[in-house]
């Protein structure tokens, strides 16, 4: 699980002196540790727990137009209609995540966005990758044309990370690029169950369907959605919305064929690797 860097509030109140610390938490809530009501370590502590809970799942492909930020909103769209707190970080400089979030309603459940593809001269890295408290789910939307020696900083600390992939031969030398460098690069392994794949925007019954079934099957890696070619996804994104949040008897089909997926992001992954000393660095699409 992620391990993130310290709420700037926090540190400031470790550095503070003890009269600043009195007056900067005087109007806070009983500490979790039944004392005073501006116990730092527990501040701390609680900080630390609501990081290591979070899932952070990445959605990565380098191939453009491969269905990223379509599989991105409606995991957030998701999660949000379930009572979670999830957050986009959107990588791609396209923007596509973020707008979507800021089609949402004020009505409708709350999705964060983090605009991780802009820098902030004013901000430390960390402080602008900061999630908010209380983050449920973190959803990455990674850009196009990342470069290899990328994934490393972007998956280290992935609990999940998904990989979808058009019916298409070039989509399919794509996927398997990708595929090949999540291995050997970025060091996932198939055993640890933090690699899935995604059947997206599928004709069941066509000769490329078939082709792109026979592909995935002979990677090791499991299929854990297969996405239909449904226009419900344009529609909803244009409104701000999910599949999940769209009329029962409209989008039942495209509903169902989220449950594998689902089932499979709340199965445990093992993630050994070493986490980064640092959030990932600034990545621009194509370097």
């Amino acid at each position: 699980m992620t391990v993130g860097v310290l709420d700037l509030t926090v540190m400031t109140a470790f550095l503070a002196p003890a009269q600043s610390l009195a007056t900067r938490y005087a109007n806070s809530p009983t500490a979790s540790c039944g004392r005073s009501a501006g116990c730092v370590g527990c501040r701390f502590v609680d900080a630390q727990e609501n990081k290591a809970t979070m899932q952070r799942i990445v959605v990565m492909n380098p191939k453009g137009g491969s269905g990223k930020t379509t599989i991105a909103i409606n995991l957030a769209s998701y999660f949000a209609s379930r009572q979670q707190t999830p957050v986009l970080m959107d990588y791609d400089p396209q923007g596509s995540s973020l707008r979507w979030v800021k089609k949402r309603q004020s009505t409708q459940p709350q999705v964060h966005a983090i605009a991780a593809f802009e820098t902030d001269a004013r901000t430390t890295r960390s402080f602008q990758l900061r999630p908010p408290e209380g983050s449920t789910h973190m959803i990455v939307d990674t850009p196009a044309a990342v470069d290899a020696r990328h994934m490393p900083d972007l998956t280290r600390a992935a609990d999940k990370i998904l990989v979808p992939v058009l019916p298409s031969d070039i989509d399919i030398h794509a996927c398997s690029r990708c595929i090949r460098d999540l291995l050997l690069v970025a060091k996932i392994r198939r055993e640890d169950n933090r690699l899935g794949v995604i059947a997206n925007r599928v004709r069941r019954n066509t000769l490329t369907y078939q082709s792109l079934i026979r592909f995935l099957q002979t990677l090791g890696i499991p299929i854990v959605a297969t996405i239909r070619d449904s226009q419900n996804y344009v529609r909803a994104a244009e409104l701000g919305l999910g599949v999940h949040e769209m009329k029962s008897y409209v989008a039942r089909e495209d509903v169902e064929q989220w449950e594998p997926l689902v089932a499979w992001l709340a199965e445990p992954g093992d993630t050994r690797a070493p986490v980064a000393s640092g959030p990932p660095p600034a990545i621009a699409s194509g370097q």
